[in-house]
């Protein structure tokens, strides 16, 4: 978390967006719209998906496509219990307001929709490159993250991932930004230190236990030599390849600017996870060989991770600190919990 103070420059001026009440935060067109294209998702995934997932995950042929409904139903609901815990744990806070970390409406919108097509022009060169050199293309996951596989990933790969998307996805965009904007602008700084400090701590350890009980991570398998070597070596390869590519892209960038073009706090959020959810788009298990597994595909991309980008955008609003969803929801739950074995098998770590 950057401990740096706030820059003093000037940044725009506009209404606070830092989160409501809870009421006001559900009455809007944009959450019902969003339950409904959440319920949509699921029907249109029963109907086209039929008993087993057309998708390379490695157990589609032994889970039927309602069992994988029904878990990922369950992960919206406690996403949604996590988010209504970090509004408990931040409702005596002074709401940041993110709206006037952006710039004016004109060209806020500009660097938008630039950004994005920026970052589309990323995943499309990342697809290229990616088989280009016959991996995996490069999406922000690396290939058997998660959503475990059958493919093998080498070394190469894995370094070559992360490498790209350091530098596509955050580097560049952080160093383009940052010559025009303050720190505080693009929220690198803590406006509270102790209060974002707690809410770190209450969420990753929330969080770490759910991952623990639900997924049953193979990490505690994992031999004393592949913990030393393993979980440091996913935790700086995870920092390169997704969290800061995250951070730097949705939450110090495009946060802001959301806030600034809706005025919305819950509108905010929601296009905070549905950018999460687009970054994902050349996950390893997607398959677009025909018009119906890629529309299963992107309705399982939807409900796989818009739900976990909503929460990483509802912890920057809360707290105007991009940094404490890296700590709290993100490179240490789940990857370093989870992606460790992975890792450590992809670079031959034994026991």
């Amino acid at each position: 978390m950057c401990l740096r103070s706030p820059s003093r420059r000037p940044s725009g001026t506009g209404p606070s967006t830092g989160g409501g009440t809870a009421p006001s935060l559900l009455r809007g067109r944009a959450v019902w719209l969003t339950a409904l294209g959440w319920v949509s998702a699921n029907a249109l995934t029963l109907v086209l998906a039929g008993r087993r997932l057309p998708l390379d995950l490695h157990d589609a042929g032994e889970r039927t496509t309602s069992a994988y409904l029904v878990d990922l139903n369950v992960r919206l609901a406690e996403v949604l219990l996590l988010m209504a815990l970090v509004f408990l744990l931040t409702r005596r806070r002074t709401r940041p307001d993110l709206a006037a970390r952006a710039p004016e409406r004109a060209t806020a919108l500009r660097e938008t929709l630039l950004l994005l097509a920026y970052g589309a022009g990323g995943l499309a060169l990342g697809f290229a490159v990616g088989r280009a050199f016959g991996w995996h293309p490069f999406g922000l996951h690396l290939a058997g993250s998660m959503n475990v596989t059958n493919d093998h990933v080498t070394r190469a790969e894995a370094i070559a991932w992360a490498g790209y998307n350091l530098v596509v996805f955050a580097i560049a965009p952080l160093v383009y930004f940052r010559r025009r904007y303050s720190a505080r602008a693009l929220n690198l700084v803590s406006a509270d230190r102790r209060g974002d400090l707690r809410l770190v701590v209450v969420v990753l350890l929330v969080e770490a236990a759910v991952q623990t009980a639900a997924l049953r991570p193979e990490i505690f398998d994992l031999g004393a030599r592949q913990l030393l070597l393993g979980a440091p070596l996913t935790f700086v390869l995870y920092m390169a390849g997704t969290v800061l590519p995250t951070m730097v892209f949705v939450h110090a960038i495009l946060i802001p600017r959301f806030a600034r073009l809706t005025g919305s706090t819950a509108t905010t959020v929601i296009f905070g996870g549905v950018v999460y959810a687009a970054l994902h788009v050349s996950d390893s298990w997607a398959e677009y060989g025909s018009p119906r597994a890629a529309a299963v595909s992107i309705a399982f991309l939807l409900l796989t991770y818009f739900g976990p980008g909503m929460v990483k955008a509802w912890l920057t609003v809360r707290t105007g600190n991009a940094w404490v969803h890296v700590w709290a929801y993100h490179a240490l739950a789940p990857h370093t919990l989870v992606d460790t074995p992975h890792v450590a098998h992809t670079f031959g770590i034994h026991r």
